[in-house]
């Protein structure tokens, strides 16, 4: 068996870094996190036991659009530490302009389960979640 410890971090490509670096830098602040590396074209942040890197697009792939659907990423979701952090994403969403897919609402993923759903400029789906206690993680 191999011990892995949470994942370090996730890397998601913007059709349009000017757009995007803002969305995910106001974002990612607001958790707490700091840019490590930060340029026109590529923002990463660590903190709160993750990294979060957005890079721009290739030019071949300029007009091409995210689909929730297509093979490779379905969402990210992060997991906050309390109902009110979920609610405090969704105002931060809303002033953002994202798009709300849901807001805060319980759902049965796991006994407690809450959630905010939010699409990013590019339409990639983001969720900010609380689970009370463990959840369905066994090592949490």
């Amino acid at each position: 068996m191999i011990g892995i410890n949470g994942i370090a971090h996730i890397q998601l490509t913007a059709t349009n870094s000017e757009r995007s670096i803002p969305f995910y830098r106001r974002m990612l602040e607001e958790f707490g996190m700091k840019a490590l590396i930060e340029t026109p074209e590529f923002y990463y942040a660590i903190g709160a036991r993750t990294g979060v890197a957005v890079c721009q697009a290739n030019p071949e792939f300029e007009g091409e659009t995210y689909h929730q659907r297509k093979p490779g990423l379905h969402h990210v979701c992060f997991r906050a530490r309390s109902r009110e952090d979920v609610d405090k994403m969704h105002k931060l969403a809303l002033e953002l302009d994202a798009l709300i897919v849901h807001p805060p609402q319980e759902d049965g993923f796991a006994p407690g389960y809450y959630s905010v759903l939010f699409e990013d400029p590019d339409g990639i789906r983001l969720e900010v979640n609380h689970v009370p206690g463990k959840g369905h993680l066994t090592d949490a």
